[in-house]
């Protein structure tokens, strides 16, 4: 298991060939950077209403350890910062400074959270330390002219919310919309998809919207609230504690609506199954990470290199959840993009070849689904694959899909 000592001070490496694009600067003039060692910093939830997500952060320390103890690359190990924000904005800020001023990391890493990076990307492109793969699917970190220092990695909640769009236009014409979602930018992500892909002449199809604040208790009024709208389509744009209330809340309504869940949230482990597997059934998502539980890829090369992962550095618990499976993927394409720094582990070469990946499959993504970034293109991710929950897993559906 992973301690907090261990949260604070893990290990991994890079190395392999650079590229070209920002002026070269020397490895050992990078802040965090020697002969031996590459430190990095990252902020997460592990306290505060979405902490479920903090197995993210343990999931990549063990991740990094794993590497180091396999020889590492180019004998760096990298030493990763992983600090506790709440996922309060305000926190990330102190958390952040202290990173970049006091402990001098050389880039950071899968910080997690909408508003949170939303907090720090401008005192980071002032200072110009690399802000590399967001842990959020909001589009505004996906815009290189404006903030080349920073760049995302999720799927587009955009694209998500179109996809949802089109596949409701294609099966439903005489659909009712309602939408629950959280009152920052993740949240209103939903909100702007939808209406982009129904266009102004079916914005009218979105008959009731209600929001809710983190700092909410629940959001049972809010579903109740939605349901006396006549929708019978609802899409959940939560995160996951909010997610399984209202599963949990519109299944006990007796509300026949068809369901549509942010991918945020459809871990099995720690959304549906709180929320109740039957009380899930007929959830539809958009995916770009395999089900961990569904045992149609026990026999996968990435699934038996997942098992054998958590068997020695996490537990079954971290086994079946889909937010340590995101996690293991973050982390791969990480240490994907320190590989191809080579020894020019410079900030700029940093930001170079993370804006530099060509169809790189990290382990558990879906078959077909790869990453790639270029210098005019900081959105990591742009296929999905639709799933329906049968009540154990979730079942795919049809071909991927972009918006």
């Amino acid at each position: 298991m992973i301690t907090r000592r261990f949260l604070l001070q893990s290990a991994a490496a890079a190395a392999a060939y650079s590229a070209q694009g920002f002026p070269v600067a020397r490895a050992e003039n990078t802040p965090g950077v020697t002969d031996t060692e590459i430190k990095i910093g990252q902020t997460m939830p592990y306290s505060g209403p979405v902490s479920a997500f903090g197995v993210v952060g343990r999931t990549e320390a063990a991740y990094f350890k794993m590497i180091n103890e396999q020889g590492g690359v180019n004998g760096r190990k990298i030493n990763l910062l992983s600090l506790d924000d709440g996922y309060s904005p305000p926190k990330t800020v102190e958390q952040v400074r202290r990173l970049v001023e006091q402990e001098h990391v050389a880039f950071l890493a899968n910080t997690l959270g909408t508003p949170t990076n939303a907090a720090i990307r401008q005192y980071l492109n002032d200072n110009k330390v690399p802000q590399l793969f967001v842990l959020s699917g909001a589009p505004m970190f996906a815009d290189p002219e404006h903030y080349p220092w920073t760049i995302g990695f999720m799927a587009s909640y955009l694209t998500e919310a179109r996809i949802y769009a089109k596949h409701i236009l294609s099966t439903k014409l005489e659909a009712k919309i309602a939408v629950l979602y959280q009152n920052d930018d993740f949240g209103k992500g939903y909100l702007k998809g939808l209406r982009d892909e129904l266009g102004p002449d079916r914005a009218s199809m979105i008959v009731k919207e209600a929001s809710y604040e983190t700092s909410e208790p629940t959001v049972d009024s809010q579903v109740v609230t939605l349901q006396g709208s006549g929708a019978n389509i609802l899409i959940i744009g939560a995160s996951p504690k909010f997610a399984a209330q209202a599963i949990r809340k519109s299944s006990d309504l007796d509300w026949a609506a068809t369901r549509y869940l942010s991918y945020v949230s459809s871990a099995v482990a720690t959304v549906l199954k709180p929320a109740g597997l039957e009380k899930s059934r007929g959830l539809i998502t958009a995916a770009y990470i395999t089900d961990v539980t569904d045992p149609r890829w026990k026999d996968s090369p990435d699934m038996l290199a997942w098992k054998a992962f958590t068997d020695k550095y996490m537990s079954a618990t971290e086994f079946v959840d889909g937010n340590a499976a995101w996690g293991f993927a973050n982390a791969a394409t990480v240490v994907q993009v320190l590989k191809q720094c080579g020894n020019d582990l410079s900030r700029e070469n940093m930001m170079r070849q993370a804006a530099n990946l060509e169809d790189f499959h990290a382990p558990l993504f879906w078959p077909g689904i790869t990453v790639n970034t270029s210098p005019t293109n900081y959105s990591p991710i742009r296929q999905m694959q639709l799933a329906t929950f049968n009540g154990e897993n979730w079942e795919p559906f049809g071909e991927l899909m972009t918006d």
